[in-house]
Formats: C-alpha cells, structure tokens, sequence
C-alpha cells in the first residue's frame, strides 16, 4: 500500500506532536513493508532530505506567515501526491483538512482519512478570521474524509455529537524506554532526580506560565527544566528571568530528549487544552512520575497512574508539586503503573497496526 502523509512541518520531528506522531508512524508503517510518502515544508531542515526511515521525503515550498504557511504548503502538496500513484491520503489537523475534498474531487479512488489531533481553534494566537477556517477545516474533515480518527473518546463523543458523525478513536503513541543514561545531563549542569521537566510547544496554551509561577513559590533545591521552543519562549523567559534554578534547553530530540525524560524526578504536563499529549506519553513510557492537569485528554491518558492538580490553580498546583518533592515514595508505584499502561494501551507497533487496519477498510 502507498500512504502519503501530509499537513505536518516535516520529519525528523523537531518540535510539536503532530510531527512526532507523523515521524513514528510512518517509520512503524515502512517496517511494514508499506510505501509511504511524507511531505515536508522545503525550509524545515536546516538540509533537505529525499528519504527518512525508509520514507520517502517529499519537499515543497509554501507562503510564508502563520496564516497562509500550512494551508499553502497542504495546496502544493495536494497536487504533488494527485501526480503519484497513492492509495490514502493521510491528512494531520483541522488546518489542513481545509482541502481534504479536493483528492475526493479530483481522484475518488484515493481514500482519504484525517487525523483530529486538537481544537487548534482555541489557540490565542489564531484572529478571528483564522479560528472560523479552522472550524471550517474540522467541519470539512468530518464530512469528507473517508475515515476520522481522534485520539480520545472525549473527541469521539464531541465529532459524533457536532456533526453526526462515527470517528474511530486510536490515541498517540510511544515506545518504551529503559536503562537509559544520564552522561548527557552534565551539559545543563543536572543530576539524576534533581530536576522537575516539563516538554512541549512553548505556546501560551501549554500553561507553563502557572507551572513556573508555582515553583516560584516551592521551597526546593531541586531545578525546573523547560524544554522546547515556539512562539512564547521570550514571554516565558521573562517570567522565570530572576531565577537561576529555572533551565531552558529549547529543543531536544534523541538521547539527549530520552535522557532528560528517563532522569527527571518528577514531569509536569501543565496544558490548558490537549488533543492527546506526546509528550506525557513518552514520560510514562520512561517511567517518569507525572502531575498532569486535570483536564480530560490528560485524565484518560494516565487514569490513576499519576497525579493532578487543578487547571489553571498556581496554588494547587504549587500545593501538589511541595508534597511530591517531599514524599519520593509515593511516585515509584505510580510510573510503574504508567509505564504498563502505555505498553498495553500506547505502544507505537499497537497503534500503527490499529491505523493500518483503518486504511486497508
């Protein structure tokens, strides 16, 4: 089968969940003995790339800005893959979705699924005018794609009940970590368990501006580390500016990400709103601790394997995060559980065959 994936930035992911989950999938896919096709924004590695993983990379150019770079890339990227003898077109997100109809128009033998990966449309980022195309885009794929996939129930629930419409839920995916080294750490000058480690876009929407402000307030020798980029790194910077105990390593991938997760005392996924978080999985699959807000998406991830504070609650928050540095032995029973629950329910060879089985309906 030839499966061509587009509406993501690129691979190797280097920031961002859609990325990731397209990175693994289609490596998981190609160990499958599939085709597939990945298209990448020219300018999203520092150096093109014609193949990643056995994938094929596809690299077209799109208009710049945040309103027209997505949707501009998708366009050019629709008419690349009509060219190519494709069997599904696997589109990631609301934005792209926008033009989910036009394979149906132009080839109909193409199946095309998408992927509700978040609400984008709550994003403070996006004008008025962006947050409608992006209802818009969600509408579009749920009434055209010839298969929905959401990552979680609550999705589920809220596609069947907002547009009449069955989706099939397959959550994101990770794989498992263990004996993982802590060399690497000397370069953030860290020591095993001495760190609180928080991973994600850094957008407003991540709430890093409470966690941050919690710690503030903890009584610990213990350091925080933030790690990735995007559009509110300067905003957070300024928040943390007057403590030295508060780390940004920007973006990491690979061992230097896997060791920073495996080392961690304790990780803090602070979102207001997530799809379903990548990066709380892969915390669970390196059996670290997690204190997660209590929002949905997160509350059907972890279950009882971790814990919660309330969303938004600097106090509470700062209140959960004081009694886990004090208390070691309540957080080993919780990631053993986490890391068992992602085996069962998580595993990226899981996922990928719950999706293969999708595109070959």
């Amino acid at each position: 089968m030839k499966i061509a994936f587009i509406g993501q930035k690129g691979i190797p992911a280097k920031n961002g969940g859609v990325e990731r989950y397209v990175e693994s999938l289609a490596s998981n896919l190609v160990n499958l003995n599939q085709t597939v096709f990945v298209y990448n924004r020219d300018d999203y590695l520092s150096e093109k790339i014609n193949e990643y993983k056995g994938a094929v990379i596809i690299n077209k150019t799109y208009l710049p800005g945040k309103n027209f770079a997505n949707i501009s890339h998708t366009f050019l990227s629709v008419l690349d893959v009509l060219k190519r003898d494709v069997d599904v077109i696997h589109f990631q997100g609301i934005g792209p979705s926008l033009l989910c109809w036009l394979p149906k128009l132009l080839k109909p033998k193409i199946k095309v699924i998408g992927t509700l990966h978040s609400f984008d449309y709550g994003n403070e980022k996006w004008n008025g005018f962006a947050k409608m195309m992006l209802r818009l885009g969600e509408r579009l794929m749920c009434r055209h794609a010839d298969e929905v996939i959401v990552l979680t129930v609550f999705m589920r629930d809220y596609v069947r009940t907002t547009y009449n419409r069955n989706a099939i839920v397959i959550p994101n995916g990770a794989d498992l970590y263990e004996n993982i080294n802590d060399n690497i750490l000397s370069t953030w000058n860290l020591k095993k368990n001495e760190y609180i480690l928080s991973v994600c876009r850094v957008i407003k929407l991540k709430g890093l501006q409470y966690l941050i402000a919690a710690y503030k307030n903890l009584k610990t020798d213990k350091k925080l580390v933030i790690t990735g980029d995007g559009e509110y790194l300067d905003e957070i910077k300024k928040l943390a500016a007057d403590d030295k105990n508060i780390i940004f390593t920007e973006n990491q991938v690979g061992e230097n990400l896997d060791q920073l997760y495996a080392n961690a005392y304790l990780f803090v996924q602070s979102s207001e709103m997530e799809g379903l978080s990548i990066s709380l999985l892969e915390a669970m699959a390196h059996k670290t601790p997690c204190l997660v807000s209590d929002i949905t998406a997160n509350i059907e991830v972890i279950k009882d394997n971790g814990f919660t504070f309330k969303v938004n609650d600097i106090e509470d928050l700062k209140n959960r995060l004081e009694y886990l540095v004090n208390n070691k032995d309540s957080l080993s029973i919780k990631a053993e559980g986490a890391f068992k629950r992602v085996a069962e329910f998580y595993s990226w060879p899981k996922i990928t065959a719950e999706i293969f089985e999708v595109y070959k309906k």
